[in-house]
C-alpha cells in the first residue's frame, strides 16, 4: 500500500518528531468562536497541529504536508512569511435544504503563507475544525502525496467502515462500520470516510469537504493511535470488465495532476461533545464552494415511486407486470393518488445497458413522460457512469427531449482524480440541462451538492438494498450507526420503505420479495431521520396500496428542512430527531434489536402554543410481528416531556401540528 517515496517522507518527518526544536520554531493557536475548541499549531521542520476540546487533549499529533513532483516538500522546513487572522459571521441559505435552510457560518480563520509562495488554512468552528493547503506555482503540477495523519492521545473507539482491501480504492463504499479501537488495524487495512471516534469526552468525525479536481482521502491504520493518509492514483491504462466494471493495468506515480494555483481540499474533524450533535453538524456544506447555479428554482425535491427493489413484482392488476409502460403507468397512477413527485425506471429500461437512447421493446419514454405530466409526476431514468462519460451530451439532449427529470447514474465504484472530475463534469452538463442527478455506487459526499444542487442525493450507504441479497448485512444496529456516521457528510439515498418486516429470527434474503429486518415502525420513522431531497419508497406499490394508513403516513413527510434538532441518540444504539418543514414537526425514532424506552424533551415547540401529535408506533406484538404497529393522537404542549417505547429493532414517529 505505502510507496517507498511516502515511507521515507514519514521517517523524516518522525525524525522532525526527535528533534530539539530550533529557535526558528513558530507556534500559533486558533480557538472555535465559543473557545471550547483550541488548535495548537507548530511549524518548525514540518507543520504540526494537536486539538483540545475544553480541557481535553482529543488530537495529540497531526502532520501536514504536501508532496509536488519535482518541487519542494509543501510544509516541510518551511519558512514563515507572514499570518492573517480573521473571524466570519454569516449565514448561508441552501437552495436545497437538506438539513437545514439557513446554516449559521461562523468561524475564526488562520492563514498561515510560507516564503516559498505556499499557504495553510486553518478554520476553528464551535463544532469542528478543518485545514486546507493553497499552492502557488505557474505552471500545472502533479502531486506525488498528501500527508493528512494523526495521532491520537490513546486507543480511541472508532466505528470503521471499511470494504475489500485493495491498492485502487475501488468500492462500492456500502460498507459497515465496525465498533472497535483504533490500534486493531495495520497499514494495509485502510477506511472510507467519515471516521467516527469517540474519546472520553469528545466526538469526532473526519472527512473531507471542497473536493474538487483530486482524489478522495482515506486513511490506513498502523496498529497503533496514529493513522495515516492513502489516496488512489491517476489510472493511465485499464480493462473494462463486462458492462461496468474496469481493472487497473498501470497508475501513474502521482495522485493527481492539477494546476498549480489552487486551494486543496479541506481536512475536515468535527468535535462535540455528544453523538447527537454530529447529526446536527452541517461542516461539509459550510466548507464546500458556494452555488455555481444562476438559478435553481427548477430543482423539485421529492420522493419516488422505485422498482428496482421490489423487482416490479406488483399483483391485483389486470396485465402482465415487469419492465413496460402497463407497469410503469401503474406505478404513476400509484405516486400520483398519494403525492409522490417521481417515479424511477432503474436497470432494464432501456435497450441494452450501454445504449442509453432506446427504450427497450416494451417501453416508450415519451409516452410515459406524457402521461405523468397528465398526473403531476416527473421520470427519472438510471444509467451506468461508463457510457455516459462516452457520450455525456447526447445522453442528456435526448433526456432534455424526452422531457425527463432527473438521472440515476451507478456504479461508478471508484475514488480517484478522474472519477472525481466526471461528478462534476456530470453535474455541470445535468444542470445546465436542468436535470437532476442521483449519484449511486458512489463515494461519500463532499460539498458538490451546495456547489452544484441538482446532485440532488448520492448512494454511497449500505441501505435497504443489501436486504435483497444476504442474511448478514443491514440491520437495525447498522441503521442506528449511519445518522453518525456517513449521513453526517450529506444526503444519504439508503431507500427505505419496507413493506415486508420482519423479526431477527423470522428474517430470510429474498430476491422477489424482499423484506427487511426490524419493525414496520422502524422503516416509517426513516423518512424522518435519514436526509435525501430525492427519497424513495423502495417496495411495491401493491403492497402500499394495501396498506393506506403506512402509506399515508409516508406520503405526507417532506424530503427537505428548515431545521433539524438532534433530540436524542447514541451510535450503535438508538436515535431520535426533530425536523421541521413549515408549520409543522416530524419526529423520527429508531432502536437497535434493544427494546427501549425515550422521553423526548418538546422544548423545540413555540412557548404557550397548543399542539396535535399524531404518532406511528410499534404495536404491542411487534417484538413477534414486526409488522403490527398502532397510530393515535394526543394533545400536546410545548416544552413538555413525552415518552415513547420501541420495541426491538423498533421505531416511532410522529406529526406535529399546532391548533
Amino acid at each position: 500500500m505505502l510507496s517507498a517515496t511516502k515511507k521515507k517522507l514519514f521517517l523524516i518527518i518522525g525524525l522532525s518528531f526527535s528533534i530539539i526544536i530550533s529557535k526558528a520554531q513558530k507556534n500559533y493557536s486558533l480557538s472555535s468562536p465559543d473557545k471550547h475548541l483550541r488548535l495548537n499549531i507548530t511549524v518548525t521542520d514540518s507543520v504540526r497541529w494537536e486539538l483540545y476540546n475544553g480541557d481535553e487533549k482529543v488530537i495529540q499529533n497531526a502532520v501536514s504536508g504536501l508532496k509536488i513532483v519535482d518541487k519542494p516538500f509543501i510544509g516541510l522546513n518551511e519558512k514563515v512569511k507572514n499570518t492573517e487572522k480573521k473571524f466570519v459571521n454569516e449565514t448561508i441559505v441552501a437552495p436545497v435544504a437538506i438539513r437545514s435552510e439557513k446554516i449559521s457560518n461562523t468561524y475564526n480563520e488562520l492563514s498561515i503563507l510560507f516564503k516559498s509562495g505556499n499557504k495553510i488554512i486553518f478554520r476553528a468552528f464551535d463544532n469542528g475544525i478543518a485545514y486546507r493547503w493553497a499552492s502557488n506555482y505557474k505552471d500545472s503540477v502533479e502531486v506525488e502525496h498528501e500527508v493528512a495523519d494523526f495521532t491520537f492521545t490513546k486507543d480511541d473507539q472508532v466505528f470503521w467502515g471499511s470494504d475489500k482491501e485493495n491498492d485502487q480504492y475501488q468500492s462500492h463504499y456500502e460498507q459497515q462500520f465496525k465498533d472497535t479501537v483504533l490500534s486493531a488495524y495495520k497499514a494495509k487495512q485502510f477506511c472510507t470516510l467519515p471516521l467516527y471516534i469517540s474519546s472520553s469526552k469528545t466526538k469526532m468525525l473526519i472527512s473531507e469537504a471542497d473536493l474538487l479536481d483530486y482524489p478522495n482521502l482515506f486513511l490506513h491504520g498502523t496498529g497503533s493511535t496514529s493513522l495515516t493518509s492513502g489516496f488512489p492514483k491517476v489510472i493511465t491504462i485499464s480493462k473494462q470488465i463486462g458492462d461496468r466494471g474496469i481493472k487497473v493495468l498501470e497508475n501513474a506515480p502521482y495522485i493527481a495532476k492539477t494546476s498549480g494555483t489552487r486551494t486543496f481540499p479541506w481536512r475536515v474533524v468535527m468535535a462535540v461533545d455528544e453523538d447527537k450533535k454530529l447529526i446536527e453538524n452541517n461542516l461539509i456544506y459550510q466548507l464546500a464552494s458556494p452555488d455555481k447555479l444562476s438559478e435553481t428554482n427548477w430543482i423539485r425535491p421529492g420522493k419516488v415511486a422505485w422498482d428496482w427493489w421490489n423487482d416490479n413484482n406488483i399483483y391485483g392488476v389486470n396485465f402482465k407486470s415487469g419492465i413496460n409502460n402497463e407497469t410503469y403507468k401503474y406505478y404513476i397512477d400509484f405516486a400520483a393518488k398519494f403525492g409522490l413527485q417521481y417515479i424511477i425506471l432503474d436497470e432494464g429500461w432501456s435497450k441494452t445497458t450501454w445504449d442509453l437512447t432506446h427504450p427497450a421493446k416494451d417501453i416508450d419514454i415519451p409516452e410515459l413522460v406524457q402521461y405523468g405530466k397528465t398526473k403531476g409526476i416527473g421520470v427519472i431514468l438510471w444509467t451506468l457512469w461508463l457510457p455516459m462519460d462516452k457520450d455525456m451530451n447526447a445522453i442528456l439532449d435526448t433526456y432534455v427531449q424526452w422531457g425527463v427529470k432527473g438521472v440515476k447514474v451507478d456504479f461508478m465504484t471508484r475514488a480517484d482524480q478522474y472519477m472525481v472530475n466526471f461528478y462534476e463534469r456530470l453535474a455541470k452538463a445535468a444542470a445546465a440541462r436542468k436535470i437532476m442527478v442521483d449519484l449511486h455506487g458512489a463515494y461519500k459526499p463532499v460539498g458538490l451538492n451546495r456547489t452544484y444542487p441538482n446532485i440532488i442525493s448520492y448512494e454511497g450507504v449500505k441501505g435497504l438494498e443489501n436486504y435483497k441479497l444476504t442474511d448478514e448485512e443491514a440491520n437495525p444496529p447498522h441503521d442506528v450507526t449511519i445518522p453518525f456516521t456517513r449521513m453526517v457528510v450529506g444526503p444519504m439515498d439508503y431507500t427505505p420503505g419496507a413493506m415486508r418486516n420482519a423479526t431477527k429470527k423470522d428474517f430470510r434474503a429474498l430476491y422477489d420479495a424482499p423484506m427487511s429486518e426490524g419493525t414496520r415502525a422502524h422503516q416509517v420513522a426513516m423518512y424522518s431521520i435519514y436526509e435525501s431531497p430525492l427519497q424513495m419508497l423502495a417496495d411495491n406499490p401493491s403492497n402500499y396500496l394495501k396498506d393506506t394508513v403506512t402509506t399515508n403516513f409516508i406520503a405526507a413527510i417532506p424530503t427537505t428542512w428548515d431545521t433539524t434538532i438532534a433530540l436524542d441518540g447514541k451510535i450503535n444504539e438508538y436515535v431520535a430527531v426533530a425536523r421541521k418543514n413549515g408549520n409543522k414537526w416530524y419526529i423520527g425514532a429508531m432502536s437497535n434489536w434493544t427494546p427501549r424506552t425515550l422521553t423526548l424533551h418538546l422544548n423545540f415547540l413555540t412557548p404557550g402554543k397548543h399542539y396535535t401529535l399524531s404518532y406511528f408506533a410499534d404495536g404491542i406484538n411487534a417484538d413477534r410481528f414486526a409488522e403490527d404497529y398502532t397510530t393515535g393522537e394526543k394533545d400536546i404542549n410545548a416544552g413538555e416531556d413525552y415518552t415513547i417505547a420501541m420495541q426491538p429493532g423498533g421505531g416511532w414517529a410522529a406529526v406535529i401540528t399546532e391548533k
